[in-house]
């Protein structure tokens, strides 16, 4: 008899029961894995760290509209060649696959651009990532502070930013990095506060003070 090779989730037999009485889900030995992530009914942005999923929370108003903000920006400043996504998973390994608020990937692997993508792909590798973007939420600190850009970075991801909620108004304030290619570690290019202004990955300038007219 052949047996399955793809773990499934287990239910716990006994113990604490979810609120409709169900009982909570065990991970499979050896933790989640990438087919579980893509397989399972889960939530949007639903992610694979290390082997555990880490689901979602509703979102704040800051981070929906401000991660709104920069997808409309970065897509319209994009050159040929690049594509900006959301929800998109980023497989750095088997038991790794975070999801963050924006990519700008290549259309393709080789950078080809008369090349598209598929608009209903649901992750993606690491080299066909130039630019990863954050926007923190409470739930997120440690993670997008990190966890995340150590991960992007050992993948070799060229570009992150991080966006935190800032000053008495509330306005985005991005925290930019680029990848040193020796020490495969982020190092800070800049934190912009009403005004993002950036050359790389390319051009583009965008008034943070917009999400109040959002």
């Amino acid at each position: 008899m052949t047996r399955s090779t793809t773990p499934r989730p287990r239910a716990a037999a006994e113990g604490p029961a979810q609120p409709d009485g169900s009982p909570w889900p065990v991970p499979p030995p050896g933790g989640y894995r990438l087919d579980d992530l893509l397989r399972l009914d889960l939530p949007a942005r639903a992610e694979l760290m290390d082997g555990s999923l880490v689901l979602p929370v509703p979102q704040q108003e800051f981070h929906s509209v401000t991660a709104d903000l920069l997808r409309h920006a970065l897509h319209e400043a994009a050159p040929a060649g690049l594509r900006v996504r959301r929800q998109t998973a980023v497989v750095l390994s088997e038991h790794t696959a975070p999801v963050p608020d924006l990519i700008v990937v290549r259309t393709d692997g080789t950078g080809d651009p008369d090349a598209d993508l598929d608009p209903d792909r649901r992750s993606c590798p690491p080299d066909d990532v130039v630019l990863a973007v954050e926007v923190v939420s409470p739930d997120s600190r440690e993670r997008d502070r990190e966890t995340k850009p150590f991960k992007y970075a050992r993948a070799r991801i060229p570009h992150y930013w991080r966006v935190e909620m800032s000053g008495p108004d509330n306005l985005p304030a991005v925290h930019t990095y680029a990848l040193d290619v020796l020490t495969f570690c982020y190092v800070p290019t800049g934190v912009h506060q009403e005004r993002l202004r950036v050359g790389v990955p390319f051009p583009l300038t965008v008034d943070l003070t917009e999400i109040e007219r959002m």
